[in-house]
C-alpha cells in the first residue's frame, strides 16, 4: 500500500486488501490515506485500549464453550474500520435480496409441492432426511410465503475483489449488535476520523427490523404486538437479545412469559393481565420452542406456539424448519435453486464446493485433503474445520477417517486467500484476513443492513475469523 506514515510498510499480498484494492476511490483516499494515514500507532493503542474497557463495562461479551464449563469474553475489536464502495455495496445487496427471495421460494415449496425435488434438481433425502426439516411445517401457509425473516450472509472477497458467498444463516444468525456498537464505538473514539465522513448509517435496524416483522403479522391485525424469545441469560448471545429488544421497542420475554390459550392466541402475562401476541421473534432453536410439538421436556418454550402458528394466530420469525436451507450441503446447490425458482442467474458466487456424499466428490476431496478445508456439515462457530494446507498428517488421517464413516455430514471446498485489512497488531499496522456478515430483514420486501458484521483473523496468517476461535470484529464503513 502507497499513503503516508501509519501504512508506509503495509503489504497485504497476495490478498486483496479491502484498502489499497480500492484506493482509487476518492473517499477511501480522504478517510484513510489522509486521515487515519497520519496518525500514530500510540494514537491508536490508546484508542483501542479505551474502546474495549468500554465494550467491558457496558458487559458486551459473547460466551465460549468449553464442554460444561463457559467463559464469558470481549469480542477483540480493532480500530481500523473496513470500507466497502459504494458501486461494491450495491452490487452485494442485490445478490442477498435476490439469494433471499430463492431460500423462501425453496422452503415453501419443500414445504408443499416439493417440485425442486420431483425434479430432481436437489435430492430428496438430502432435505426430508435433512435434521431441521420438520412435518409439522408441510401444508402450512406463512405471510408473504416468509421463512427467512432474518439472514446473516457470512460472504469472503477473492484474491480479484470478487465477493463470493460462504454460507446463509436463516436460523437465529447473531452479530448485528456489533454492527451497531461498533459504530458507536467509532464514533465516540474517533469523531475527528469519522467528521464528514460519507458513510451510510446503521443506526435505524431495530426499526426496520420491527416493520419487516410487522409485515408479517397475522391479516387483520393493524397494530401487532411484537415480542423477543429468548432461551434466558445463560444463552450465549443473551446480549444482543436484550440489545434487539431494546433497538425494537418490544419486550424480552422467556417461554414461561407467555401461554397460547384454547382458541390457539398467544398471550403474554403482564401485571395489567394477558396481552395478545402476534408476532414472536424466537431466538431458541426448533427442538426447544414448543415442548407440546417437539422435546417434551423443554422448559425453555411455550406449550402451543405451533398450534398458533397453524391457526394462523401468530407469526414466527425465523419459521421453524427454517434451518434446512442453510445446511451447508443444501448451499451447494444454491445456484441451482436460484435458476429453478427466479430463472435468473445468480448475483453472488458460491465457492466452490464438494459434497462427500456424492462418490466422484468424496474420491477427490480424500485424495486432495492436503489443498482443501473440510467441514462438517452440522457445526457452527469454526468447529470441527480442518484447513488442509496448514493440518498435520495426523489430522489429515483423522477426517479422512471421519469422511469415509460419515460422508454425508462432510463438505470440503477450495482454499481461498481471504481478503485482508489493515489491523492494529503488536507488531504494528499488518494484514488480517476477513470475512463479512450482511444483515437483511424481510417482511413485505426484504432490506440490507448497508453495513455488516466484518469479523477478522486476529492471528497472522489465520483464516478463521470465528469469534470462538479467537477472531474479533471492525467497524465496518459503507461509502456514499
Amino acid at each position: 500500500m502507497s499513503g503516508p506514515g501509519l501504512f508506509d510498510k503495509y503489504d497485504a499480498s497476495p490478498a486483496f486488501c479491502e484498502v489499497s484494492g480500492r484506493a482509487d476511490d476518492p473517499e477511501i483516499q480522504r478517510l484513510f490515506y489522509k486521515r487515519l494515514g497520519k496518525k500514530t500507532r500510540a494514537a491508536l493503542a490508546r484508542r483501542k485500549k479505551r474502546a474495549e474497557e468500554e465494550l467491558f463495562n457496558l458487559g458486551i461479551t459473547f460466551t465460549v464453550y468449553f464442554g460444561e464449563d463457559t467463559v464469558d469474553r470481549v469480542l477483540p475489536f480493532d480500530v481500523i474500520p473496513r470500507p466497502i464502495t459504494g458501486s461494491d455495496w450495491d452490487a452485494m445487496e442485490a445478490g442477498v435480496k435476490q439469494r433471499i427471495a430463492a431460500l423462501n421460494a425453496f422452503l415453501h415449496d419443500i414445504y408443499h409441492d416439493q417440485k425442486i425435488l420431483k425434479d430432481g434438481v436437489v435430492p430428496a433425502d438430502l432435505v426430508t432426511g435433512n435434521k431441521y426439516f420438520l412435518k409439522e411445517m408441510e401444508g402450512l401457509d406463512l405471510p408473504h410465503r416468509n421463512y427467512v425473516h432474518v439472514c446473516g450472509t457470512d460472504m469472503i472477497r477473492d484474491t480479484d475483489g470478487s465477493f463470493l458467498v460462504l454460507e446463509d444463516n436463516c436460523r437465529a444468525p447473531s452479530g448485528v449488535s456489533y454492527v451497531i456498537e461498533n459504530r458507536h464505538l467509532m464514533q465516540r473514539s474517533f469523531p475527528d476520523l469519522m467528521e464528514n465522513a460519507r458513510i451510510r448509517p446503521v443506526s435505524d435496524y431495530g426499526v426496520k427490523l420491527r416493520e419487516k416483522l410487522s409485515d408479517c403479522a397475522p391479516q387483520g391485525v393493524d397494530d401487532p404486538k411484537v415480542v423477543l424469545l429468548t432461551p434466558g441469560m445463560f444463552n450465549s448471545a443473551y446480549f444482543e437479545h436484550v440489545f434487539l429488544a431494546r433497538e425494537m421497542g418490544v419486550p424480552l420475554v422467556e417461554g414461561r412469559d407467555l401461554y397460547v390459550d384454547e382458541t390457539d392466541q398467544v398471550f403474554m402475562k403482564t401485571v395489567s393481565g394477558p396481552e395478545p401476541v402476534h408476532v414472536i421473534y424466537r431466538r431458541i432453536d426448533d427442538a426447544f420452542l414448543d415442548p407440546e410439538a417437539f422435546r417434551k421436556d423443554s422448559m425453555l418454550g411455550t406449550p402451543g406456539l405451533m398450534r398458533a402458528l397453524r391457526s394462523g394466530k401468530v407469526a414466527i420469525a425465523n419459521a421453524p424448519g427454517t434451518g434446512v436451507a442453510d445446511d451447508k450441503a443444501v448451499y451447494a446447490y444454491m445456484p441451482e435453486i436460484v435458476r429453478y425458482y427466479l430463472d435468473e442467474e445468480p448475483i453472488l458466487r458460491n465457492v466452490d464446493t464438494y459434497v462427500c456424499r456424492r462418490e466422484e466428490d468424496r474420491k477427490y476431496v480424500l485424495d486432495h485433503l492436503d489443498e482443501l478445508v473440510v467441514k462438517p456439515v452440522g457445526e457452527s462457530g469454526g468447529y470441527g474445520i480442518v484447513v488442509g494446507p496448514k493440518s498435520t498428517r495426523a489430522e489429515r488421517e483423522e477426517v479422512g477417517k471421519a469422511i469415509r464413516r460419515d460422508p454425508s455430514n462432510y463438505i470440503a471446498q477450495p482454499m481461498i486467500t481471504l481478503s485482508a485489512c489493515p489491523t492494529l497488531t503488536g507488531e504494528g499496522v499488518a494484514p488480517r484476513h476477513v470475512d463479512l456478515r450482511p444483515f437483511a430483514v424481510t417482511g413485505e420486501s426484504t432490506w440490507v443492513l448497508p453495513g455488516g458484521l466484518t469479523r477478522v483473523a486476529m492471528k497472522k496468517g489465520s483464516i478463521i475469523v470465528n469469534s470462538s476461535q479467537g477472531g474479533g470484529s471492525k467497524d465496518t464503513w459503507v461509502l456514499s
